[in-house]
């Protein structure tokens, strides 16, 4: 069942491939690559999907893998697990057929050693250093000193190690 997240989007026709982020929500699918964005709809029937989705060309750079851009594609893939395979074909530019595969993009839990991270607070030559009891005591006062540096310095002050 292709399940509500982000995916990434591997594809191609016999003209070239690609890759791209795609994010799937409540009957809507969007994304991007380096020189196309996607929008439109999906639906949904147990392991089964279709789509219909615009491409708008958001940069100027190498051809598409249609040859041809501000395409209309519809879609048609099946999703049993977290990986997903279709197929497709865009209205202006008949005949050329794309497979594609997208793969569920999980976030790993955060590991006990990664939720206690110490930030770094750098103001010309000092630095004062937050421990993450410091941070919860004071709430987001290191977020505000950062921006106050930020401001004062005219370049990022917040180091994460």
């Amino acid at each position: 069942m292709l399940k509500g997240g982000t995916y990434a989007a591997w594809f191609k026709t016999p003209l070239g491939q690609g890759t791209g982020i795609v994010h799937v929500a409540d009957g809507k699918i969007w994304g991007g690559d380096s020189i196309m964005s996607y929008s439109g709809s999906c639906e949904v029937d147990g392991d089964r999907f279709t789509a219909t989705v615009t491409l708008k060309r958001h940069t100027e750079g190498h051809a598409t893998v249609f040859g041809a851009d501000d395409l209309t594609l519809r879609l048609e893939g099946t999703c049993p697990g977290k990986i997903a395979r279709y197929v497709g074909t865009a209205e202006q530019v008949p005949g050329v057929l794309l497979e594609g595969t997208l793969i569920l993009s999980e976030q790993a839990p955060l590991r006990r050693e990664a939720q206690r991270m110490t930030y770094f607070i750098a103001a010309d030559r000092y630095a004062k250093l937050l421990s993450a009891e410091q941070r919860l005591s004071s709430g987001n006062s290191h977020i505000r000193t950062a921006a106050v540096l930020y401001l004062a310095l005219g370049k990022p002050a917040l180091y994460r190690r």
